[in-house]
């Protein structure tokens, strides 16, 4: 089966269900140049993914092979998934891929997606139709096949049309396009829009009019894919623009936390506008010594309480009591502790809900809280990582209980820089960096070197989880702007958006 698939435009948060649940299930993914990156995450892990890009006299495959690798991997029995930005029958070739499949008796689907020629405009806050001034929205390639011998465009017809006109992918041709509408009829003074990467963080507007937004774009330096809106329409984005006025927009912004535990800090961030660079720093994996848990594991009916300092420490904690063929109901009348809301969130989505959550993410304040509620010779577990600081189990011990350290996980830092983000580093394009650990702070030294995280520091914002992470920083000569006085994502996130709205 070959699934013909719409992507949508930019934002990968615009892919259908349907396109969602398919590409999951693929054992073929070929993309192109409009499709997000983002979504090939979704691909099982063993998929293949093919790139088949085109850019302006750069095919990274020519259409007729396309249409043959798609008729080659299906012969092959395999599930395909074409995946094509915005919609795959809106300029997007898709019924030549379709034709090729049908040609060759097998089955494919079409998934549409949400088109370009309405998204981007959107994006801009132009609406292709509104009452009163547009009724008619008229979708015109801004690049036809360059083999006419004459344009099949009928210029003069659009030309005369109150409507509004969008022409994809026409940059190049960009001046023409225009000259040939007011040559038609078109009034010079029409308002015009120009939307560069629409959708994305990258995304860039230029208004003006039909008569001079040819050379707006040029000086602006608009580059493809772009497309041109021509109406009353565009003169509505003054008071309706959204996505470029959000108040991280144009800002970079390096995210060291696991590549797991990194998807609320990457939404929270993206949604304020701000481009994320995941660089995870620490990889999450088993202790070096298993034992000291599992023995745990054996004799969890001999605490009166389990203590929890990190979500990473309830994930592990739980997949080896389920790898033991057990589950909550081994903890019997333990009570829980939660070192803060992240920690209590994970128990929960376990069916656990902690019985002391402090009101600061801190070993200090969990001793505090915890202290009204432990009797000496009480039996405490502490699953925690295996490296970590010593406060929690020495504050425990002189309150004169007895206290079982089992590490449940190890975090490893990471010696390799993504591409995207190295790039990024060399050209000192960095405004923000957030830290929500010490660990993160150290292994991102390992990762970079002192010298060059003390140079991206310069320049950049740099945001702390809480003064435990901020001290860290300290360490290394750097001083957070940024320390909520929540140590949670959300909190570090509000008072991001706060720093760059003073």
């Amino acid at each position: 089966m070959v699934y013909l698939v719409g992507a949508g435009p930019g934002d990968p948060g615009l892919i259908t269900v349907k396109g969602l649940e398919v590409i999951r299930k693929a054992q073929v993914v070929v993309y192109d140049q409009l499709a997000s990156p983002e979504l090939l995450q979704e691909a099982p892990p063993d998929a293949e993914i093919i790139y088949v890009g085109k850019k302006a006299g750069a095919h990274a495959l020519p259409q007729e092979g396309i249409n043959q690798l798609l008729v080659d991997k299906a012969r092959a029995g395999l599930t395909v998934v074409r995946l094509k930005g915005g919609d795959p029958f809106v300029f997007g070739r898709g019924g030549e891929e379709a034709l090729a499949l049908a040609a060759a008796g097998l089955p494919f689907e079409i998934v549409p997606g949400v088109t370009a020629a309405v998204a981007v405009p959107a994006y801009a806050g132009i609406p292709v139709t509104h009452r009163g001034l547009a009724s008619l929205v008229t979708f015109i390639t801004g690049h036809e096949d360059p083999t006419k011998e004459e344009s099949a465009i009928p210029w003069q017809v659009l030309a005369k049309t109150q409507g509004t006109l969008v022409f994809l992918m026409g940059v190049k041709n960009l001046a023409d396009n225009c000259r040939r509408l007011v040559e038609g009829g078109r009034v010079p003074t029409t308002p015009a829009a120009v939307i560069e990467k629409g959708a994305t963080l990258e995304q860039r507007t230029v208004t003006g009019v039909l008569d001079n937004i040819a050379a707006q774009a040029r000086e602006a330096g608009i580059k493809p894919p772009a497309i041109l809106v021509v109406g009353e329409v565009a003169g509505l984005r003054e008071s309706l623009q959204w996505w470029e006025t959000r108040p991280l927009w144009g800002k970079t912004a390096v995210v060291t936390r696991t590549r797991k535990q990194a998807s609320a800090l990457v939404a929270l961030l993206t949604a304020a506008g701000a481009r994320c660079l995941e660089v995870p720093t620490i990889e999450i994996g088993p202790p070096d010594d298993l034992a000291p848990l599992d023995q745990a594991l054996e004799n969890l009916s001999k605490y009166r309480w389990i203590v929890f300092t990190s979500a990473n420490g309830v994930a592990a904690f739980m997949n080896r009591l389920c790898g033991q063929e057990k589950d909550v109901r081994a903890l019997g009348g333990a009570k829980i502790a939660a070192i803060g809301p992240a920690t209590a969130q994970a128990l929960r989505e376990h069916g656990l809900a902690a019985d002391v959550v402090p009101p600061a993410f801190k070993a200090e304040v969990l001793l505090e809280a915890l202290s009204p509620h432990v009797a000496p010779g009480d039996k405490i577990l502490l699953a925690r990582a295996q490296i970590a600081r010593e406060v929690l189990p020495q504050g425990l011990v002189r309150l004169g209980v007895e206290v079982d350290v089992a590490p449940v996980y190890k975090a490893r830092h990471v010696t390799a820089i993504p591409p995207a983000a190295a790039a990024a580093f060399q050209e000192g394009k960095v405004d923000i960096l957030t830290f929500t650990s010490s660990a993160t702070v150290h292994n991102f030294v390992l990762l970079v070197g002192k010298e060059r995280f003390q140079a991206l520091a310069k320049d950049a914002v740099v945001a702390a989880i809480g003064p435990i992470t901020g001290g860290t920083l300290q360490e290394y000569g750097i001083t957070p702007q940024i320390e909520p006085k929540d140590y949670t994502i959300p909190a570090m996130v509000k008072a991001i958006v706060d720093y760059f709205r003073g």
